[in-house]
């Protein structure tokens, strides 16, 4: 009894010197059902030719302003004058803005890709036109010179003649899981990150596009439950590592000669101080038409994705030449920033060639003029080019990789000038002319701003402050994100953000969650708004968590070596370097160093699974969303940019993958996968549990019916976000809690 009472007296006085601060509970309703912590954003601004006035659709009705005062000067096009039930789903305007495109009832197919209802309307007659009656199409494009529109249905590429109604097809051999004629297949969509794949010269009298023959490749089946006898199952072409691509090739439809011509990519006939495009080169990841009509450039890659051709096909015969070859001892990141000027001589290109990712000029013989940016930095978007007054606008991590800043800089390329001096990362958006531009800026600790600026950098007006976000997160009593940096074993510096719980006692051990990404080029690690998950991690410091993040090697903004030093061992330093950060933690004073935890979706999930197994000794619990778990079930095209083929790099796949190392499980794992991922097939998630069960490992898992790799809709959200804020409090908080129980003998 008087160890009791003793022990009683102990708690009361450790309670006691608690320093306790009123705070509103963040729940996850409120984040994932309620929407309370969803910031204000501005709707995408369809500016208008006059580089002043913009359109947006509200309601049924696209309307226009003023974005220099934000005032509406009149309805463009009320549905309601369409028919009773006529939606407009998103429109375009033409060239000259005399016709609107409108598309409703889309559906979508993949990521990118999907088919829907379009109308063309004539502002003039004010008459309204369906394009195809009787079924959805793909990707209507008007001609520039507004005569024709052309668009896919069923693998077939199509152009209609406005003045006459008459639709032609220009292919005729499309097949599902074929043939595809002017639109891009599964992995391509994916990976190249285009949908449609044909566009019209400048001139209105061809069509480019890109042919995709599917046959070899190898099919994948998803099973999809809804409430039928049996499953629907859905087939669709996916080439895995190693496997059989699409063949492709690219074509050029003259309109008005009703004819095909090939384009040649292998026989160029060069001088041969040229180097020859190879016959091995197997992707067509772009086609993008030069300022003359009758030029085409071909953007020619081969398998290993580390020698890029871009070549200049005559549209009359098909003949190509080469125009510009990279190479790299790596791999080369396709984009797209191939701006060809209005005088026909020269182009604008972004490259890693020095090291670091910039601008430079060159001209259409291929020879560079100049670097237009240049330094131990990277540029990190391309906005584009105003050519009247011979100015590019660029984003850059100029300072360091955690921030991004909005510049100017002129054809000579000499000092840039800085069109924002906000700290955090900045975002813009220009109109047609470039007189004006949106700037959004947002740090790691505070939502998006948006405002509005002339050419010169004055401020016209204030479009969002997120000013009632800001007073919440005062009211739900947020903690600040602080960033960090540490030297691994290696000598190796990363960087990282921690949120730490108020009012912090001394003395007392937090558990820690480590959430990451880690994946090729990204980056979580920036002085920039982190969305929903950023209530997440507020909400696990309310419950006593410590929330860290790291960027690993082989992640962004740091110059092509750090980002490619992970080629052909995806996974290896990433893991050595989120266990480095464990250990690390484990010097901290206020870390619970017995009661760490890793999170991730998707390539952050990959890793995860890996930290926890290889570093079993420092992680003990892991949640992984969505992982590979093996690089020889993901597509070609991403998995041999990094890896090569399992036959060429059968070491950097198998050590790897987690699936061989689930024998060295020791803390918790939850593994979570939608059953309807068309990119990381549920056969990851099967094939980790199938390993863990023949090495006899308990772990938790949950997967969600139906739903692909984002896993959301109908409660899916707050569902999972539930799961694991459950788990991380039992895998990590108890223990922690136990660890810390001053009555514990």
């Amino acid at each position: 009894m008087t160890k009791y009472i003793s022990s009683l007296l102990v708690m009361m006085l450790y309670i006691s010197t608690v320093n306790v601060t009123a705070q509103k509970q963040i729940t996850l309703e409120d984040i994932w059902t309620n929407y309370t912590f969803s910031p204000k954003r501005v709707p995408g601004f369809n500016f208008l030719n006059d580089g002043r006035h913009y359109t947006r659709k509200e309601g049924n009705v696209i309307k226009k302003y003023d974005l220099t005062t934000g005032n509406f000067v009149e309805n463009i096009l009320d549905g309601a004058n369409l028919g009773t039930d006529f939606n407009i789903g998103s429109y375009s305007f033409n060239s000259d803005e005399s016709k609107i495109i409108i598309m409703n009832n889309r559906e979508s197919i993949y990521r990118r890709s999907y088919k829907a209802n379009y109308f063309v309307y004539d502002r003039k007659t004010e008459q309204l036109s369906e394009i195809f009656e009787g079924d959805k199409i793909s990707y209507g494009t008007l001609s520039p010179d507004d005569k024709h529109i052309a668009f896919v249905y069923n693998n077939n590429l199509y152009a209609k003649d406005l003045a006459t109604n008459i639709i032609t097809a220009i292919t005729t051999d499309g097949a599902y899981n074929k043939i595809i004629n002017g639109a891009a297949d599964w992995v391509y969509e994916e990976e190249f990150a285009f949908a449609k794949a044909f566009f019209w010269s400048p001139d209105s009298k061809r069509i480019a596009f890109i042919r995709f023959d599917e046959t070899d490749v190898k099919e994948f089946t998803m099973q999809m439950y809804n409430d039928e006898m049996y499953p629907e199952n859905i087939v669709f072409k996916y080439p895995k590592v190693g496997e059989d691509n699409a063949k492709v090739s690219a074509h050029i439809y003259d309109i008005n000669k009703a004819k095909i011509i090939d384009v040649n990519l292998t026989d160029l006939g060069q001088p041969k101080k040229i180097p020859m495009v190879k016959p091995t080169m197997e992707y067509i990841p772009r086609l993008k038409w030069t300022k003359d009509p009758a030029v085409l450039c071909v953007y020619k890659m081969n398998r290993h994705q580390n020698e890029l051709d871009l070549l200049l096909t005559d549209a009359n015969t098909g003949a190509s030449k080469l125009m510009l070859q990279e190479k790299s001892k790596y791999f080369i990141d396709i984009h797209d920033n191939l701006t060809f000027l209005e005088n026909g001589k020269e182009f604008i290109w972004t490259s890693e060639k020095d090291g670091y990712n910039h601008i430079y000029l060159y001209g259409m013989d291929g020879k560079e003029k100049r670097a237009l940016t240049k330094g131990n930095y990277d540029v990190t978007s391309f906005y584009g080019v105003d050519e009247k007054k011979q100015k590019i606008y660029y984003q850059a991590a100029d300072q360091t990789p955690m921030e991004k800043r909005v510049f100017e800089i002129g054809y000579k390329g000499k000092k840039p000038r800085l069109l924002d001096k906000k700290s955090g990362t900045s975002n813009a958006t220009f109109s047609s002319t470039f007189d004006y531009y949106i700037l959004s800026n947002s740090s790691i600790n505070t939502p998006a701003t948006y405002n509005v600026y002339t050419r010169s950098g004055e401020l016209v007006r204030a479009l969002e402050d997120n000013k009632t976000l800001a007073e919440r997160q005062k009211e739900y009593g947020t903690v600040q994100a602080k960033f960090f940096d540490f030297t691994t074993s290696e000598n190796v510096k990363l960087n990282g953000w921690m949120m730490q719980p108020r009012d912090m006692q001394k003395g007392k051990k937090y558990p820690v969650l480590v959430t990451q990404y880690s994946g090729p080029n990204s980056q979580q690690v920036t002085d920039s708004w982190k969305g929903s998950n950023y209530w997440w991690y507020q909400h696990l410091t309310q419950q006593g968590f410590i929330v860290v993040c790291v960027d690993p090697r082989g992640t962004g903004a740091r110059g092509e070596e750090f980002r490619k030093q992970t080629y052909l061992e995806l996974g290896k330093l990433e893991t050595m370097d989120m266990i480095e950060t464990a250990k690390w933690l484990g010097t901290q004073a206020n870390v619970d160093a017995d009661n760490i935890g890793i999170f991730g979706w998707s390539y952050g999930g990959y890793m995860s699974s890996l930290a926890i197994l290889k570093g079993n000794d420092v992680f003990q619990a892991a949640i992984a969303v969505a992982p590979v778990t093996s690089w020889k079930w993901y597509d070609t095209i991403y998995t041999e940019r990094y890896m090569r083929t399992l036959a060429e790099n059968e070491s950097g796949y198998r050590d790897n993958s987690p699936i061989y190392f689930a024998d060295r499980l020791e803390g918790d794992y939850l593994l979570i996968h939608g059953g309807g991922d068309d990119n990381v097939h549920f056969q990851h998630a099967a094939e980790m549990t199938r390993a863990l069960i023949k090495a006899n490992k308990q772990f938790d898992q949950y997967y969600y019916t139906n739903r692909n790799h984002g896993i959301y809709g109908d409660n899916a959200r707050i569902h999972l976000y539930t799961k694991m804020t459950n788990f991380l409090k039992e895998s990590l908080q108890t223990n922690s809690n136990r660890n810390n129980d001053p009555i514990r003998p």
